[in-house]
């Protein structure tokens, strides 16, 4: 060991505050970086699992393959495995509602194919023969054609035909309305009748774009089939590229992109483009405040230094010298620190984790857990970037140090260059700070430089809470806000269905096991006849009506809800039974019209001028009004209803809600055979998951004929909870450790800048300064930083909250949520920061009171 390093270790001996809050610094810098690097390599490793646990494992699927390219393939030495499942034809699907998709495609599975592909049952069992099928459930969500467990079908199986070429599933339907397109032919050659084990998911292996709905049925082996489809595994995933260049030509193929794009060779790159995004922009962040940290310990060493290093050059010490002195600090602070700051990270993370775990279950749909997968490139990368933050924090003011003349170094004339008029303070300011003050604000004026990295440290610092507090609590008042608007777990709607179809499902559904709590409802489509005086001002304004006795004609929805239900509505509203209820009772009626203002908030209109009134009303029949069965309503209005309608599709929604409340034993008044209806059955459960697919099952055997759809409301509103309470945990694990990097870096400064001054405070002690007074001095200095830490930091942090706002809002496209100010967030701010400055002005003061004047006034610094 040279001269040099001896005397840099004797001199970080001598400062142990400093180098161990410098190490402390480097650690939870480097902590952070490889927290990052772990969590998101595991992340993506959880990615990659979930997305094989619903996709399959497989890398490259060969369409219309033949037996002897199957074989082919089971020997390549780049394939690890394979499976195949059988492409046995195309059958019609009569009663399809789909155009674009009107086959269903008969697959031969094996054993092995059950086992590479996923394929989840819903109700029944897999086949066990080649006489026995499976349904894909979106046959009948989609296709609108339902099958049950134990229905026998009779396909007409064959191929289709473009003139002379076979289209397999990968070519989507060509119906000839196109033009130039060629209408395709289904050739039949073989009928069969198959008997329905189960329904299962709709398959992951099959794309949107294909015309077959994906029957499986188990593959006759005694037969030599013509063509399969396999579904191969490489050793290498990273050779996809390399191996579907090898068939090009030969073989048609597609690429399981779930899987691939989360291992960065997709050509769908933007989830892992997000991830490094978000890891980078958080790397960088961290460094930026653990340079300060880091290049600040250093500058203040080398102030420290200065005299020595000038002693150093002029006994021949070269600049390059000087420089690897202060690196070789650089390193063996970084021995110390990153690998302490790795084993920090990993555990951190590693105990973060297991907390998450289940809410990114419900984030992402998935039944593979997240766990900790530590990737040794990762750590490596972790480590390298620690290094480089930690020598370029060190190389700056190394370089500075070394190129500094030799007379300038010995007398120490170089740190502070300033001019009178630089540190002149005004006389008002002279007379509301006193000389306390004065003193403070010129010693600030000073040393701006010095003490920038402090006030940009608290800046960051109070950037990143303020704005991460504001995401968190915006976020968990959107989640609140949609928990708060739906009273139910499970949703069940169908159209058109009549009441015995509907008792009869319903009955079963409420006795599935978990549920504690349900309710039904009916809502018919009907239309009123008013004039437009009738309608309330504002909204003939919106309209635009100029004509009072116009007659206009205005939709609207009969929600028929259980008649104890409505009963406990009308007492609600302090209304009376005997009144509300009967044949020629009157109903409740809501009429609201929201109008979006680009420059405010929302306004909510009546659309009608009175509180009550009497309504001709008549069902509404193919898209038009009949007024055979018209007929007279009382309403009352008010400005709620009791129970969330079912939602309706995009295209049936108005701008507008009207909707009239009766009892359920009134909907035979106005019931008509044409009339359209939406059915909607609620539950509440305890086990939402156990309940959802034991309902599935339930409505599949059933044979339910109707449209319908079950919602599973309780997991859309379980992933706002866990998706909140994840950002609540990284985002205050973030925002602490990163505050920690600002904290060190202000007591690191602060500390050891008094400490600087120790001579300079001593001559004050010296020429009568009492104790009081330098107390007060100090608190004004404690002030001037904290006040210029908030005057930057506060704004900043109020504005990046709005537009964490705007962005919520106008994503989820939210009415009538309100900016909340993070007032709070900006108090917690402003104690903190004053608080954390006081507390290291106090010790430090604490440790120069300690000092005897006369030895700190000759004390050289050396």
């Amino acid at each position: 060991m040279n001269i040099f390093n001896k005397v840099t270790l004797q001199s970080m001996k001598r400062s142990r505050t400093r180098t161990i809050v410098t190490i402390i610094g480097v650690v939870l810098s480097t902590a952070m970086i490889t927290a990052i690097a772990t969590f998101g390599t595991s992340l993506l490793n959880y990615l990659i699992k979930s997305s094989i646990a619903k996709y399959g494992g497989w890398h490259v699927e060969l369409l219309e393959a033949t037996s002897s390219s199957v074989d082919a393939q089971k020997n390549n030495k780049h394939v690890s495995d394979t499976a195949t499942f059988t492409n046995i034809g195309y059958a019609m699907l009569d009663g399809s509602k789909s155009p674009e998709k009107p086959y269903v495609f008969i697959a031969g599975f094996n054993d092995k194919t059950f086992d590479t592909l996923p394929v989840k049952l819903i109700s029944g069992r897999f086949p066990e023969t080649n006489n026995e099928i499976l349904i894909p459930s979106h046959v009948a969500a989609k296709a609108g054609v339902r099958y049950k467990v134990g229905d026998t079908i009779s396909l007409d199986i064959g191929s289709r035909m473009d003139d002379n070429r076979m289209l397999g599933q990968h070519d989507p339907y060509q119906s000839g309305e196109k033009p130039g397109e060629i209408k395709e032919t289904l050739f039949t050659n073989a009928e069969k009748a198959y008997t329905v084990v189960g329904i299962y998911e709709r398959p992951g292996f099959e794309e949107h774009s294909a015309p077959g709905y994906t029957l499986i049925t188990k593959d006759d082996t005694r037969n030599q089939a013509n063509s399969y489809s396999l579904f191969v595994t490489l050793k290498n995933p990273r050779q996809v590229k390399a191996y579907t260049s090898s068939i090009t030509g030969t073989q048609t193929f597609i690429l399981n992109d779930y899987v691939l794009r989360f291992m960065g060779i997709s050509d769908n790159t933007l989830i892992n483009a997000l991830l490094y995004t978000v890891g980078g922009i958080l790397v960088a962040i961290i460094m930026i405040g653990s340079i300060f940290l880091i290049y600040n310990s250093f500058h203040i060493s080398l102030n420290e230094r200065t005299q020595q290093f000038g002693i150093l050059s002029s006994v021949g010490a070269t600049a390059k010298q000087l420089r690897d002195s202060v690196l070789f600090e650089g390193l063996c602070i970084s021995a110390v620190g990153i690998p302490l700051g790795i084993f920090v990270g990993i555990g951190s993370i590693g105990l973060v984790i297991p907390i998450v775990a289940e809410n990114f279950k419900s984030i992402l749909y998935s039944t593979v857990p997240l766990s900790l997968w530590v990737s040794l490139p990762a750590i490596a990368v972790a480590a390298v970037v620690s290094l480089v933050t930690i020598l370029i924090s060190a190389y700056i003011p190394a370089r500075k140090a070394a190129n500094t003349p030799i007379v300038e170094s010995i007398r120490q004339t170089n740190e502070i260059k300033t001019e009178a008029k630089a540190v002149k303070t005004t006389l008002f300011a002279q007379r509301l700070y006193g000389l306390e003050g004065t003193l403070a604000l010129k010693n600030f004026k000073r040393n701006k430089r010095r003490y920038r990295s402090i006030v940009l440290s608290l800046v960051l610092s109070i950037v990143l809470f303020i704005s991460g507090s504001a995401f968190r609590s915006t976020l968990k008042r959107l989640s609140e806000r949609l928990i708060m608007d739906i009273n139910y777990d499970i949703l069940f709607t169908a159209e058109n269905m009549d009441d015995k179809e509907m008792f009869q499902l319903y009955d079963k559904l409420k006795n599935t096991d978990g549920v504690y709590e349900s309710s039904y409802q009916t809502v018919y489509a009907y239309t009123s006849t008013v004039k437009a005086s009738e309608l309330s001002d504002s909204y003939r304004e919106y309209r635009g009506d100029t004509t009072p006795n116009e007659t206009i004609s205005v939709p609207m929805d009969i929600q028929f809800i259980e008649d104890g239900e409505y009963l406990h509505f009308i007492e609600e509203l302090g209304l009376s039974p005997e009144e509300y209820t009967g044949q020629d009772g009157k109903l409740i009626a809501v009429a609201k019209q929201r109008i979006e203002h680009k420059d405010g908030p929302s306004e909510t209109l009546d659309l009608f001028a009175g509180h009550t009134m009497t309504l001709q009303v008549s069902p509404e029949t193919d898209d038009k009004s009949t007024l055979v069965r018209g007929q007279n309503i009382n309403l009352t209005f008010a400005d709620t209803y009791p129970v969330d309608p079912p939602p309706k599709q995009t295209s049936q929604k108005r701008p507008y809600v009207f909707m009239v409340v009766a009892p359920y034993s009134l909907k035979e008044k106005f019931q008509t055979p044409e009339t359209h209806s939406d059915i909607g059955l609620a539950f509440l459960t305890k086990n939402h998951t156990q309940t959802v697919a034991e309902m599935e099952a339930i409505i599949q055997n059933a044979g339910i004929t109707s449209s319908y759809t079950l919602y599973n409301v309780y997991e859309i509103v379980e992933q706002y909870r866990s998706l909140t309470f994840v950002i609540d945990v990284f985002t205050y694990v973030f925002v602490m450790m990163i505050s920690l990097i600002a904290v060190a870096n202000v007591f690191n400064t602060i500390s050891t800048n008094i400490r600087l001054r120790r001579r300079e405070l001593a001559m004050l002690r010296s020429v009568g300064m009492s104790d009081r007074n330098f107390n007060k001095m100090m608190n004004f200095e404690c002030v001037f930083y904290g006040m210029r830490a908030l005057l930057f930091g506060l704004p900043i942090a109020g504005i990046i909250s709005w537009l964490i706002y705007v962005g919520l809002v106008s994503v989820e496209r939210i009415d009538n949520f309100n900016f909340v100010f993070p007032w709070g967030s900006m108090a917690i701010s402003v104690i903190s920061v004053l608080f954390i400055v006081f507390i290291t002005m106090l010790y430090s003061i604490r440790r120069i009171k300690k000092e005897n004047i006369i030895d700190a006034l000759r004390d050289d610094m050396t």
